[in-house]
């Protein structure tokens, strides 16, 4: 089978724990372009971090980032977008803070999150490597719900992260009950909301339509549970020996970790014999 597409998650997946890019991870990016292959990043990412990471490997293309809600090479000119409505995301933050939680109202240019009143570690571990504040304005208010009743936001994403499990289990149970109108994605303490719709899978198949590609002309890697349907569909679904039992399961392959540079790994194994094809 020749591919033609290269759908790769970031996080947990082209990225080292660290959230470094390996130079041969980089390497093997340039291999795949070599030979015509067009290459896109799928992310949860907002769309400047996701740039960031882009402009290191010397990509040009439509990107896929707030868990497919966004999808664009151009911030000023979305492929896609699908918005999640300002008086439901009033009502949904509303709730969300009856939790101990911290929340974050994600649109592509900027950021406006609650405050926590919990260890300075764990408010680190939270911020950090989501804002990436040089790149994206991130406000943070002492009251997210009073904050959108002045100031209206149709955001891509809402991310959220519980404190306590049970308190997890019990907001999403009642979102997934009172609002339809949206799709849930969890991993580990970590939960985001975008727009019914919207999706990893969703976002790659628009993009292959956009290209004239199959399915079948597909590969795609990712790590976690976000990232599952598109494995499932594409040509060749790749996952991370690093993801989840029920991820790798579903997965044609499963190639390296992320910190054993699975990527690189797997764009060898694959791509080694594939000659050079023109979108």
């Amino acid at each position: 089978m020749v591919y033609r597409m290269l759908a790769v998650d970031i996080d947990g997946t082209l990225l080292h724990s660290n959230n470094k890019l390996d130079r041969r991870t980089k390497e093997a990016i340039e291999f795949v372009k070599s030979k015509d292959v067009y290459v896109s990043l799928v992310t949860e990412r907002h769309y400047h971090s996701a740039m960031k990471i882009a402009k290191a490997l010397k990509l040009n293309t439509v990107m896929i980032t707030q868990n497919g809600a966004f999808i664009a090479s151009s911030i000023d000119k979305p492929l896609y977008e699908n918005r999640l409505n300002p008086e439901l995301v009033n009502e949904l933050v509303e709730s969300l803070e009856q939790y101990d939680c911290h929340v974050r109202v994600s649109h592509e240019r900027f950021s406006v999150g609650n405050r926590v009143r919990q260890k300075n570690e764990l408010i680190a571990k939270m911020t950090i490597g989501i804002g990436d504040p040089l790149f994206y304005p991130v406000t943070f208010v002492d009251s997210l719900g009073d904050y959108l009743l002045e100031n209206s936001i149709a955001p891509t994403k809402v991310d959220v992260h519980f404190f306590d499990q049970e308190e997890q289990e019990t907001a999403l149970e009642k979102i997934r009950k009172d609002y339809p109108q949206v799709a849930v994605s969890l991993s580990g303490e970590e939960c985001e909301i975008v727009a019914m719709g919207a999706s990893k899978a969703k976002g790659v198949q628009l993009l292959a339509n956009q290209l004239g590609l199959s399915q079948e002309e597909i590969v795609a890697i990712g790590d976690s549970n976000a990232d599952r349907e598109m494995i499932t569909r594409a040509g060749l679904g790749v996952a991370m020996k690093n993801a989840p039992a029920e991820v790798r399961k579903v997965a044609d392959w499963v190639t390296r970790s992320n910190d054993q540079n699975g990527v690189s790994y797997m764009v060898r194994e694959v791509f080694r014999k594939q000659l050079r094809m023109q979108i």
